[in-house]
């Protein structure tokens, strides 16, 4: 279980791709989609797997998902499109793959080689090799990536006042290099990636604080859900619009949650414009 030293009365969850760092759109599209493409052998697709996977990862209301279940989505959307099906290229998603991301709940590579070791099951085996190879091109790759502008001044803000953790599907050792990166690893008292467990659990310490007091920073409809299935707040990092929410959170809405008023219109309201950026389908025509 994630735990880290309480020392206020309030508590801030924060995500980190998407939210903190402009990374989503540099991992997905130069990281995640050329290294699935090569090790799904989907060049012959390649113009429709990587279309299926930003929608997947980046434009619709999966944002944010974790990678496996994302890789699950993703396969089963390809499979059904009548352009990879009229070329005649075989997309099936692993039936063992499928069984791991729903019950399986530490959704990382640790937990990934472990049942990989226990079973030899091929298809964990390539999920693992394409995993793997994703960290270490993100590793290389991805650096210079600033916060976005009123970050740095928010958590600041908020440090005197609040407990600030990360609550993150990211790999711990990737948001603990890029937090230290940024000298941002300072305003947290901890830093929980997938492998702490999904972002639910992970916001399971919300019950130690007082009602109205907890509140989770996101830009992904799973953030949303994981605050709610935990009684926390949420404020929303609009997807095409991340420096105007975190003016907005900097200049007026971290005053509204310390101050007790945030609930109510206010965040029905921003949330309101939240669900509207994220479609649930494609524009595609799917089988």
């Amino acid at each position: 279980m994630f735990t880290f030293p309480r020392q206020h009365d309030f508590l801030i969850a924060i995500d980190s791709d998407g939210c903190i760092f402009d990374t989503m759109e540099l991992k997905h599209k130069e990281c995640f989609i050329p290294l699935f493409i090569e090790h799904y052998h989907l060049q012959g697709v390649s113009k429709y797997a990587r279309e299926t996977w930003e929608f997947v990862n980046l434009y619709s209301k999966s944002r944010g998902v974790n990678r496996f279940p994302a890789l699950v989505e993703t396969l089963d959307r390809l499979q059904h499109r009548p352009e990879v099906i009229g070329r005649g290229v075989q997309v099936t998603t692993p039936a063992s793959l499928r069984e791991w991301v729903t019950t399986e709940t530490r959704l990382g590579n640790p937990a990934l080689k472990a049942r990989v070791e226990a079973t030899g099951d091929p298809a964990l085996q390539q999920c693992l090799a394409w995993s793997l190879a994703v960290n270490a091109l993100i590793d290389r790759y991805v650096q210079n990536v600033t916060p976005f502008p009123f970050v740095r001044e928010s958590l600041a803000k908020l440090q005197p006042h609040a407990d600030l953790i990360v609550c993150s599907a990211t790999p711990t050792a990737a948001l603990e290099k890029e937090w230290e990166e940024h000298d941002l690893r300072k305003y947290v008292a901890g830093i929980a990636g997938q492998e702490a467990g999904t972002k639910k659990e992970i916001l399971a310490v919300a019950k130690d604080y007082p009602p109205g007091q907890v509140l989770m920073i996101g830009d992904a409809p799973g953030d949303q859900r994981a605050a709610e299935a935990n009684n926390a707040l949420f404020f929303p990092i609009n997807p095409g619009s991340e420096e105007a929410s975190w003016q907005n959170f900097f200049e007026e809405s971290c005053g509204r949650f310390l101050g007790q008023k945030f609930a109510g219109n206010f965040a029905a309201n921003l949330h309101a414009a939240f669900a509207s950026c994220l479609p649930d389908q494609p524009e595609w025509r799917t089988l």
